[in-house]
């Protein structure tokens, strides 16, 4: 069994991490970057009332109202920051509120999604390589500097342009910009900013990402 190098520390904020083994999709069709992150709003919260498998067969009224009862009193293991899934790896910005909330948190939502995507491929075996990484933020800067390298992943892999970006389905930016209401604790990172115009143009800032980039290497995914 492998060991922890970082301690997850209650109330403190981590860069989690992960890919596909061998570097393998995970995301194969819009249903599987759906699927997971219907798995993610779930699993944010401590003991839900009914397993997701039930969850998912029950109307969708009963589901949102399961939700908003999670929403309005239920524990949560994590705060969601921000997010981006990738085709073959994901990125979140993740907020500790529990002791070993991002370890039960990760576990519940990529055991389950390994399981709805083996069971559809008709395949056996890992789906993600390993462990999370996790990487402590130690400071405000950091913590904007990472928000913007996770929300521009899709970008600088040459998958979309910028201008797409605010309509990239699969990330917080478009909740970060006012495009879309979602289940992330924006909030953290924009009270850095005046407006959300000003964090859209900071990520857009393609000159100065590319300077900070050094003050954050050891925070960020290497060899993706």
């Amino acid at each position: 069994m492998a060991y922890r190098k970082t301690i997850l520390a209650t109330e403190e904020v981590y860069h989690v991490y992960n890919r596909g083994v061998e570097k393998r999709p995970l995301f194969l069709t819009k249903w599987d970057y759906n699927h997971f992150l219907e798995l993610v709003n779930y699993y944010r919260f401590a003991n839900c009332p009914v397993k997701y498998s039930y969850f998912k067969l029950v109307s969708r009224d009963e589901r949102e109202q399961i939700l908003r009862g999670l929403e309005k009193e239920a524990e949560k293991w994590v705060d969601i920051l921000a997010f981006i899934l990738m085709p073959n790896h994901i990125h979140f910005l993740l907020k500790q509120l529990v002791d070993n909330g991002i370890s039960k948190f990760m576990a519940k939502t990529t055991n389950s999604f390994s399981h709805f995507f083996n069971t559809k491929q008709e395949r056996v075996g890992h789906l993600f390589q390993g462990n999370f990484k996790a990487k402590r933020i130690e400071s405000d800067e950091q913590l904007i500097h990472v928000s913007r390298y996770i929300h521009l992943n899709p970008v600088t892999a040459h998958l979309i342009k910028f201008v797409e970006l605010e309509n990239y389905q699969y990330s917080s930016y478009p909740e970060y910009i006012g495009k879309k209401s979602g289940f992330c604790n924006i909030k953290i990172v924009l009270e850095h900013f005046k407006t959300s115009q000003d964090y859209k143009t900071f990520v857009k800032d393609q000159a100065d990402y590319q300077k900070q980039l050094e003050n954050i290497e050891h925070l960020i995914l290497e060899d993706i």
